[in-house]
């Protein structure tokens, strides 16, 4: 078969892409994830590229405007070489890595997190390091053992067991047959002095690691968060509990389609599961060897990991099927996953280090809420309490420590950045903050670590469309106005849209814009949960008056303004004060989880306590949500404090 040489730029990666691959295909075998959120079907129009030299052959699309079709763009989902080749990524078509925020605005955001989750026995807030009993995953232990002699001739591994029951009260012990093929020999040679790595595993405990010597000191864990969109992770000293390090990145699945029922169905294809695997695998194990790197960490002293997850996520992290997670009666094949050896799952840390996955609910709500749960601390309140985590999934969770339902409102990956046109996620130079100028609309915006603007992050989004609502650029239904005058309204590719920032004052590679698919795209997602979470209320038979805390995860950035996610129709019309703001919620509760038996405990209870509400089968959901699809609501008597001129 005929292939062609294939060069790409900035990467300077060379691939021989076979005669009619795609670009898009060949830049994956390359390792270089191109945006394709619609899974290369032609329709989003993310994965554009640059022909620089040779040959493209291109199948016809509405996605690729006059100018840029003299300027050499493409399309590489629709996009053939016809001879070799050389082609350009530019920077708004890569799903790159990097660090998701500052650390210090990452902390600042957390340190609200439990102002009001109580300690009902002891009665008085308490801080998150506090919340559980600190136990790792994974722990180490010094031995000095006692050396044999006649009297004593009791075996190396029974030594071992005898030692570490004299320190602590574990009554079955267990150990691996690599262990015990070089245990004699390490014992003879470290002098009977070493280190045994403790792990709780599926109902007993293990020695995972002997190593020779006091390496005590020494163990560290990673806790992840595989969103559908965006990967987040963090290495942490599992010893002092400190945060060494924290990263985040695009799932680079999203070549392969945006949502979890588009890889689904890509899971089904030729190598199609295997391909979902690596792309995930693949992003983490970058993210384990940088923060391992940055923080002199040796990757054998890193003995576990705990992810969260939702529950296509999990099973494409382990490579399990996924299809029948979308058949009726839509049955994943484990919400509870066993604790196994990190390396069977690809995961590059020590060979013999464990995972474990935060417990899933059903087939749509998965371990991320769980995680999300347990970190905002709604199974220890009596406080009647809602969990909103804005992500692809839009998974809900209400409740307190008697009784909790959850639901899955599917909301798009606009929040996080995707699927709009200058969308990005939450990271440096990301527009977090905007105002317009009711006079000459001149937007005022504040960016991630004070960068030059490249996108727009979903808090950007929420203040944006808010703004242009107050201003009157848009009507409720989302359509920019017709009748004003400003150099910033204009018509484009997709219809009207405004101008946020011209390249010329940006870092972008073009004008930074809004347009009304966008806005058509944002009031659907926004739509999606406000409508999610009213039914979830409405059938328990409650109103929103009746809440007393609310919990807003998401990727947003280092700051959500309620006010104006009220004002736009995303969250109930409700006091302030109510609305807590958690960030990353999965990534918190992951990470107790790995410092703390306990709380991985809790998180069972929590998983098996949540009753799920399936929308999809609820007769008025899509009436509620036919009527949230304007902003705020089409009945505005829910939104008292919304006033529009």
């Amino acid at each position: 078969m005929d292939k062609f040489k294939v060069l790409f730029l900035p990467d300077n990666k060379i691939i021989e892409a076979e005669k009619g691959k795609t670009i898009l295909s060949a830049a994956i075998s390359a390792g270089i994830h191109i945006n394709s959120s619609c899974g290369g079907d032609g329709v989003c129009g993310r994965c554009k590229i640059i022909l620089k030299k040779g040959q493209l052959s291109s199948q016809p699309t509405g996605r690729i405007t006059s100018e840029e079709k003299r300027g050499g763009y493409y399309l590489a989902c629709l996009s053939v070489a016809q001879s070799d080749a050389e082609v350009e990524i530019p920077k708004e078509s890569r799903l790159d890595s990097g660090t998701i925020t500052e650390e210090d605005a990452y902390m600042l955001r957390l340190k609200g997190i439990y102002s009001e989750v109580v300690d009902i026995e002891r009665g008085e807030s308490i801080l998150p390091e506090e919340l559980f009993i600190h136990s790792p995953l994974a722990t180490k232990l010094y031995l000095d053992l006692p050396k044999p002699n006649l009297e004593d001739k009791l075996s190396d591994l029974e030594r071992i067991y005898r030692q570490i029951r004299l320190i602590q009260d574990i009554p079955v012990l267990q150990t691996g047959l690599s262990n015990i093929r070089r245990l004699g020999a390490l014992l003879h040679s470290s002098g009977w002095k070493i280190t045994v790595t403790l792990g709780k595993r599926n109902g007993t405990t293990e020695i995972v690691l002997i190593e020779p010597g006091d390496t005590s000191e020494k163990n560290f864990g990673f806790a992840f968060d595989i969103g559908t969109t965006t990967i987040s992770g963090q290495l942490i000293d599992l010893n002092t509990k400190k945060i060494l390090g924290t990263k985040a990145a695009f799932n680079k699945q999203a070549s392969f389609g945006a949502d979890v029922i588009t890889r689904i169905i890509f899971a089904r294809e030729e190598n199609g599961l295997e391909k979902l695997h690596h792309a995930v695998i693949d992003e983490m194990n970058i993210m384990i060897q940088e923060l391992a790197r940055e923080n002199n960490v040796d990757l054998n002293d890193v003995t576990c990991c705990l992810c969260a997850g939702n529950t296509t996520m999990i099973h494409l992290l382990l490579r399990v099927d996924p299809t029948y997670i979308r058949r009726e009666p839509y049955v994943p094949t484990a919400n509870f996953v066993p604790v196994i050896r990190a390396a069977e799952a690809g995961i590059k840390i020590n060979p013999r280090g464990l995972l474990d996955c935060v417990p899933g609910i059903s087939s749509y709500v998965g371990g991320d809420l769980t995680a999300g749960a347990l970190a905002c601390g709604m199974d220890k309140t009596e406080k009647l309490s809602l969990l909103i985590d804005i992500g692809t999934n839009g998974e809900i969770v209400l409740g307190n420590k008697d009784w909790l339902i959850s639901c899955a409102a599917s909301a798009g990956p606009c929040f996080e950045g995707s699927g709009v046109t200058s969308g990005m996620r939450a990271s440096k130079g990301a527009i977090q903050r905007v105002k317009i100028n009711p006079k000459d609309f001149k937007p005022e915006y504040s960016t991630i670590s004070d960068k030059p603007a490249v996108g727009i992050c979903g808090s950007g989004y929420i203040d944006l469309i808010a703004e242009l609502l107050r201003r009157g650029i848009i009507d409720r239904g989302g359509k920019i106005s017709q009748r004003l005058s400003s150099s910033r309204i204009r018509d484009g590719e997709y219809g009207r849209e405004f101008v946020v920032a011209f390249k010329e004052e940006s870092g972008a590679s073009g004008d930074i814009v809004i347009n009304e698919v966008d806005i058509e795209n944002l009031k659907r997602a926004k739509g999606a949960i406000y409508a999610g979470t009213s039914m979830l209320v409405r059938h328990m038979q409650l109103s929103f008056e009746d809440l007393e805390e609310i919990f807003i995860g998401g990727g947003f950035g280092t700051y959500l303004d309620m006010e104006n996610a009220i004002f736009i129709g995303l969250l109930p019309d409700l006091p302030k004060e109510k609305f807590t703001f958690v960030g990353n919620s999965s990534l918190i509760g992951a990470r107790q989880m790995l410092l703390s038996h306990q709380a991985m405990k809790d998180a069972e209870d929590i998983a098996r306590k949540i009753t799920y509400l399936e929308m999809s089968v609820e007769p008025q959901y899509m009436d509620e949500y036919m009527a949230s699809l304007f902003f705020p609501h089409t009945d505005l008597s829910k939104f008292p404090s919304v006033r529009l001129g």
